[in-house]
C-alpha cells in the first residue's frame, strides 16, 4: 500500500526523468538530503502575516490578512498607521500580496492587494497603492490601482499575489473566487496572472491579448488558474514560476507562458452552474493545448502558498531552489529544477517539520537570507532562514 498522509511526507524525496509525467509529492522514496539551515525568528505578535517588502535600510513592511500592516525595525513589528477601514477580512480574503514600487526609494510607494467592501457588503478585490512615510510610521492611499476583480463574499480564492518582474511590469496572480465560470473567461481578472503597468494599471502592449477591444482581457497574461498565490521570478532567466492551490490534489507549481491556458474548469464548458471541484486541474481533455504543471502534490493538497528562489553561492546545493510555502502541509518544499525549469527533485527542510504551523508569504531577501511569514492567526511570526 502507498504510504500516504504525514508520515510519507516526513520522508520523501521526489526524483523525476525526463519523460516522467509531472512530478509529484505523494510518491514514496528516500529522506531529504537538503543541507541545514537555521531559522530566526526575526518578529512575532503578527496576525495572519501574507506578504512581505524590504525597504531601503534593512526594514521590512508585513502585511496583516486583518487589514494591519506592520513595520519591522530592529526585531520588534510596530503598527503602521494607515486607513484599512474599507478592507473585508473574511475568510480568505482581506489584506493579502505586497509589491513595493522599482522607485520605492524616491515615491515611496507600494501596492496591495485587498478585499474592499462598502457598507459591510463585499464589492471586489483591488490594487490599491499606498504611499509610506519617511519615518515609516503611517501610510497614505494614493490611488486605486486597480478594481473590479471578482470577490466571493466569504472570502473563498481571493488571491493575490503581486510580483515586480525585472522588465517593470507588475505581475498579479489572482483566484477564481470559487465561480465556475471565471478562470476561462478572459473577461474576468479572478483565476489568472496578469500583466500591467506598476504606476497606472493598464495592460502593456507586448500582453499577448492586447489586441483585444476589452480592458480585462488586454490585462490578461495566462488563464485557466485555480487560486494562485505565488509568482516567483527566477534570477536571471526571466522564467516566472507561480505555485497555485488545488481542490483535494493536484496543487501545481507552473511555469507561466504568456497567453496559455491552464486548463482549470469547473463550470465543464459551461455545462454545470455549479463549481465542480471534482474536474482535474489541468483538464487536457477539455483543452488539449493547456499547459502541463511543472509539478504537483498528486492525491493530496499541501494548500501551497508563497514561492521564492534561494538565490546565491552561500546555499551551496540548495543554489537555485524555488521554495514554496504551504499552509496546510505546515511545511516548506524546495523544488530544484534544471534549466528548462524541469522539476529534478523535491527536498524538505527537517527544520520545518512540526515547528511553526501554516507557512504562508515567502520571498528572497537582499541580504540573500529567505523570510517567511507564519499563518496560524496567534502570534504569527516573520522568521529568516539561511544556510546552517
Amino acid at each position: 500500500m502507498r504510504p500516504s498522509g504525514p508520515a510519507l511526507l516526513a520522508t520523501l524525496v521526489v526524483l523525476v526523468s525526463a519523460c516522467a509525467s509531472p512530478p509529484s509529492v505523494a510518491q514514496p522514496g528516500a529522506a531529504p538530503t537538503a543541507g541545514g539551515f537555521r531559522v530566526e525568528e526575526v518578529a512575532g505578535g503578527l496576525q495572519h502575516g501574507w506578504d512581505i517588502g524590504f525597504l531601503p535600510g534593512g526594514d521590512l513592511l508585513v502585511t496583516q490578512r486583518p487589514g494591519r500592516l506592520a513595520l519591522v525595525r530592529g526585531g520588534r513589528a510596530t503598527e503602521v498607521r494607515a486607513d484599512f477601514s474599507d478592507v473585508f477580512a473574511q475568510g480568505e480574503g482581506g489584506l493579502m500580496g505586497l509589491a513595493l514600487a522599482a522607485d520605492f526609494a524616491s515615491s515611496r510607494e507600494f501596492t496591495t492587494c485587498q478585499t474592499h467592501q462598502e457598507n459591510g457588503q463585499a464589492v471586489d478585490i483591488r490594487l490599491v497603492t499606498w504611499r509610506l512615510a519617511e519615518d515609516g510610521a503611517s501610510a497614505a492611499k494614493a490611488r486605486d490601482l486597480l478594481t473590479g476583480l471578482p470577490v466571493n463574499p466569504s472570502g473563498r480564492h481571493s488571491g493575490c499575489r503581486p510580483t515586480l518582474a525585472p522588465d517593470g511590469a507588475l505581475l498579479v496572480g489572482t483566484g477564481d473566487t470559487a465561480n465556475s465560470k471565471v478562470s476561462q473567461d478572459r473577461h474576468q481578472l479572478g483565476g489568472k496572472v496578469l500583466r500591467i503597468d506598476a504606476k497606472t494599471g493598464e495592460a502593456l502592449p507586448d500582453n499577448p491579448f492586447f489586441a483585444s477591444s476589452d480592458a480585462n482581457e488586454r490585462r490578461v497574461w495566462t488563464y485557466g488558474h485555480r487560486n494562485v498565490q505565488g509568482v516567483a521570478i527566477r534570477p536571471g532567466t526571466g522564467q516566472v514560476i507561480t505555485s497555485e492551490h488545488g481542490p483535494a490534489f493536484d496543487d501545481e507549481v507552473n511555469l507561466i507562458r504568456p497567453g496559455g491556458n491552464y486548463g482549470w474548469d469547473p463550470s465543464k464548458g459551461g455545462t454545470d452552474p455549479n463549481y465542480d471541484e471534482s474536474v482535474p486541474m489541468t483538464d487536457k481533455k477539455r483543452f488539449p493545448d493547456a499547459i502541463d504543471p511543472l509539478w504537483t502534490t498528486g492525491s493530496i493538497t499541501e494548500a501551497t502558498s508563497g514561492d521564492a528562489f534561494l538565490t546565491g553561492e552561500q546555499w551551496g546545493e540548495n543554489n537555485g531552489a524555488l521554495a514554496v510555502a504551504a499552509l496546510k502541509g505546515q511545511k516548506l518544499l524546495l523544488l530544484h529544477l534544471d534549466a528548462a525549469a524541469k522539476v529534478t527533485g523535491v527536498t524538505l527542510p527537517k527544520e520545518f517539520d512540526d515547528k511553526f504551523g501554516r507557512l504562508r508569504g515567502v520571498r528572497s531577501g537582499p541580504d540573500g537570507a529567505l523570510y517567511v511569514t507564519t499563518s496560524n492567526g496567534d502570534n504569527d511570526k516573520l522568521l529568516r532562514v539561511t544556510p546552517a
